[in-house]
């Protein structure tokens, strides 16, 4: 049931992360991440009767706000991420970034996954680092776009990817402190704080928050399937080992890979496939395992 949940939520995460990166090309950054999470709150709030079956602990609370307050931040930067540089690159080491300090957490407090699914976590880490290779320029919009990207690490947007990872592994592991009994609880104290964070922040820089004409739509997309996905991830987190579920929920960015091909022409070497044949050897070896 875990790995199941696991693999809902990295599919789901993966169609946000292509809606938001998409629009975040056309709208600020901040104005991008305030909408689609209050949209997505929406959601959120008419699920909550329903879902509260146990009573909101204050340790519950306290979990989810530090937890959004990571998811927050990785969205900030992997939005921004997203916009400068390539998804097929970005996404991916966003996903090994997150993906490894759930697995190096779960580790240190005693997870012991068996020798299979251990093996197939080492493969999907790997196939995440394949699937971030650069693919030679090929359009002339990507000519134009690379090329001055490749001036700046930072519009590389490697950078962003790494501080998105890393916002994104505290998250994870942050979300299953709460603990098995808590029913929606962090969930709801995540948005709440992920909100007040980026609002805060997009206030005392002054940055826009008004959306774009034509861009309302992607950013309610990517708000909503972000509010599916984190409920997909929580209830994994109730059935599988963290070690293996944030691993599972980590390969998102394969579908934000293939999105990119199919939507934006972003071209794929064969290391790129490579990678994302070994994600699904990866998933069967932690599924039997």
């Amino acid at each position: 049931m875990g790995v199941l949940f696991g693999l809902l939520a990295a599919a789901t995460y993966g169609v946000a992360d292509f809606a938001g990166g998409r629009v975040s090309r056309r709208a600020d950054v901040f104005s991008v991440v305030l909408i689609s999470q209050l949209v997505g709150a929406v959601p959120l709030a008419l699920v909550v009767p329903f879902l509260a079956d146990h009573p909101a602990t204050s340790a519950a609370l306290g979990w989810g706000a530090a937890a959004g307050i990571g998811g927050g931040t990785g969205v900030l930067f992997l939005y921004r991420g997203l916009a400068v540089g390539r998804m097929s690159v970005v996404a991916p080491i966003t996903g090994v970034v997150a993906a490894s300090l759930p697995v190096v957490f779960g580790l240190a407090v005693g997870e012991r996954p068996g020798a299979i699914s251990l093996t197939g976590v080492v493969l999907a880490l790997a196939s995440v680092v394949l699937v971030s290779s650069t693919p030679p320029r090929e359009t002339e919009e990507d000519v134009g776009l690379v090329d001055d990207i490749d001036d700046s690490w930072r519009r590389s947007g490697v950078p962003y990817a790494f501080a998105a990872g890393t916002g994104f592994g505290l998250f994870f592991v942050f979300l299953d402190a709460a603990g098995n009994d808590t029913g929606v609880w962090p969930l709801v104290a995540t948005r709440v704080s992920s909100l007040v964070l980026v609002g805060m922040i997009a206030l005392s820089l002054r940055r826009p928050v008004k959306p774009p004409t034509g861009t309302f739509v992607l950013m309610a997309v990517a708000g909503i399937l972000d509010v599916a996905a984190n409920v997909f991830y929580l209830i994994s987190t109730r059935f599988g080992l963290l070690s293996l579920v944030a691993v599972l929920t980590s390969m998102y960015p394969a579908v934000t890979v293939l999105m990119a091909r199919v939507f934006l022409k972003e071209r794929m070497v064969k290391t790129q496939l490579v990678g994302l044949v070994l994600a699904g050897i990866a998933i069967g070896m932690i599924v039997l395992g």
